[in-house]
């Protein structure tokens, strides 16, 4: 009996077929050919879990494993292969800018010391702030701690989805939304270093199943992906940055993270009403970046200018991608 398995990978969904008597080499080839990858990961299962096939030996019948293949579905994450050619264009060229992504760096001011919380005793507990490392994948750290168990792993996972999910659907997804085209697209977004924004928002509350609520902290608005999901996770968008909204209950330290609770039901207004407290409280100590008028520095050359586009265009004629925030 044939085995069948379905493939989720950053070019698309493929079927599999491989015969009884197919081996571990057979299989790991047989995606190769398929996903157009040298080098890649494999997860399956939910919450995904890693696979690893070549772990029973290469040359090992696929039938003689305990793991069950048939009907499975597995996803398939790109590595980076660690030649640089394959990431960016020669120094200086406007097509660098194309594929090397943007890292901009807040300044320590923005970064607090102390972060505000909200009691909520309708519901027994605290809506406080988990803080997302400075490291350009912020968002999907965010979003990852929320509805990943593992999410420090889960960066790259979340990149591949995206990739699919914009390959699986090149009509919604054109070169026009994506202002860039879709393959550049899926290639960039799935660098470490590249920034999520409303397009990944968009395709991962959808991939997971849940709400998202994105509040701005500069003017307390609440974007929402997805809306009408039964579960809803909250976010917090300070201009060039994304955090995490979670819940404490009564009892535990709002300094414990082990006990938060970070995925809600989505018709609980109370808790959103908390968490956009907590954003007017963070606006009050200038926790945010106006991204449309604050001064920006180039860390490659010294230049100096203003506004994230002003960035993107320093970027477009230099190739330079290391930027933070001016004095």
């Amino acid at each position: 009996m044939p085995i069948r398995i379905r493939l989720r990978a950053p070019n698309g969904q493929h079927t599999l077929s491989l015969a009884d008597d197919a081996a571990v080499s057979d299989l790991l080839t047989l995606i190769t050919e398929k996903t157009e990858l040298p080098l890649f990961t494999l997860k399956w299962g939910f919450p995904p879990q890693p696979l690893d096939p070549s772990l029973y030996g290469m040359p090992t019948k696929l039938a003689d494993t305990d793991l069950k293949l048939n009907g499975a579905q597995i996803i398939v994450i790109a590595q980076e292969t660690g030649d640089p050619s394959e990431r960016v264009q020669s120094e200086g060229t406007s097509e660098q800018s194309q594929s090397a992504p943007l890292s901009l760096k807040r300044k320590q001011n923005t970064e607090l010391k102390d972060t505000p919380d909200v009691p909520v005793p309708s519901r027994g507990g605290t809506i406080v702030l988990r803080v997302m490392p400075d490291d350009n994948s912020c968002m999907f750290r965010a979003l990852g701690s929320a509805v990943l168990s593992d999410s420090l792993d889960g960066m790259t996972e979340l990149r591949s989805l995206v990739a699919q999910a914009i390959q699986a659907d090149p009509e919604r997804f054109n070169e026009a939304i994506l202002q860039r085209k879709p393959d550049e697209y899926c290639q960039w977004i799935q660098y470490p270093d590249s920034w999520g924004g409303g397009i990944e928002l968009s395709i991962l509350s959808q991939e997971f199943g849940v709400e998202i609520c994105s509040i701005n902290v500069q003017d307390q608005r609440v974007d929402r992906f997805n809306e009408g999901s039964p579960r809803r996770c909250i976010l917090v968008y300070s201009g060039i940055h994304y955090d995490t909204v979670a819940f404490v209950p009564d009892g535990a330290s709002t300094l414990d993270a082990d006990s938060d609770i970070k995925l809600f039901d989505s018709n609980d207004d109370a808790i959103l009403q908390a968490a956009v407290q907590l954003c007017s409280e963070l606006a009050k100590k200038h926790y945010y970046t106006d991204t449309q008028k604050f001064d920006i520095k180039c860390n490659t050359c010294g230049w100096t200018g203003n506004g994230e586009r002003g960035a993107v265009k320093h970027a477009e004629q230099t190739g330079h991608t290391d930027f933070g925030e001016g004095n």
